[in-house]
């Protein structure tokens, strides 16, 4: 099973400059944002909320600029922009299906520049319903795992704690759960005092597919381009 992130990679590949930094910190803010507005500010009772904050002082987001984004969702700070999260479905070189989460306040903009770019590099966008049948929303933990420490033994707890399936690969063990059991779960993980790299809900693929080198390398070039966009979150494929 698989429903990484592409984002993840690509940011830490290029290396945190100030423009890098402030791209990352405006992503971040964007789910926060949404995050809040879904649910209320507080993280102890917002769990979506609560992994999003997480997740940006892990890219070391300053607490002003948390806060900034916690009143924005709530309705605190009126600036007058609403922040909407987009699930957009597109066929990447060698066919490969993606679905493109994006965080914008202006759909059809966001919605122009992707197709624009997937057309100009081997890809297209699709009608909702043309890919994400290929993909199933699940609860997805990776935990950071110690040179000494036994994966089986890791393994064996946190299937323990509500795992339904692992991967282990590059010092990362990732677990997926139902979607409705992540919360449990992350938190069952944490009083074993696991070391939890990250945590959310991905579209993972139901079935993995194979593209020749070429269209691999044209893929990686797209997956950087879409990177580059203000709007887009997170990307996952059939890869």
């Amino acid at each position: 099973m698989s429903g990484h992130s592409h984002w993840a990679g690509i940011k830490h590949r290029k290396g945190l400059n100030d423009a890098t930094r402030a791209k990352i910190f405006t992503k971040h803010g964007k789910l926060i944002t949404i995050a809040a507005r879904s649910g209320d500010g507080n993280p102890d009772t917002n769990f979506q909320l609560r992994l999003a904050i997480e997740r940006a002082r892990a890219e070391n987001m300053p607490k002003e600029n948390i806060e900034r984004s916690i009143k924005r969702g709530t309705g605190e700070l009126k600036d007058g922009v609403e922040i909407q999260e987009v699930l957009y479905e597109a066929y990447g070189p060698g066919q490969i299906a993606m679905l493109i989460k994006a965080a914008t306040d202006n759909k059809n903009r966001t919605l122009g520049e992707l197709k624009t770019l997937l057309m100009k590099n081997g890809g297209k966008m699709v009608p909702a319903g043309s890919v994400s049948y290929l993909f199933k929303l699940v609860g997805n933990i990776n935990i950071t795992v110690e040179k000494d420490d036994d994966i089986s033994d890791l393994e064996l707890q946190v299937i323990e704690a509500g795992a339904e399936d692992t991967i282990y690969s590059d010092g990362i063990l990732t677990l997926y759960t139902r979607p409705e059991e992540l919360q449990k779960t992350r938190e069952a993980l944490g009083k074993k005092g696991l070391k939890i790299a990250d945590a959310g809900l991905v579209w993972a693929p139901i079935q993995k597919t194979t593209i020749d080198a070429s269209d691999k390398l044209g893929y990686e070039n797209l997956l950087e381009l879409l990177d580059d966009q203000d709007d887009v979150q997170e990307i996952y494929d059939n890869l």
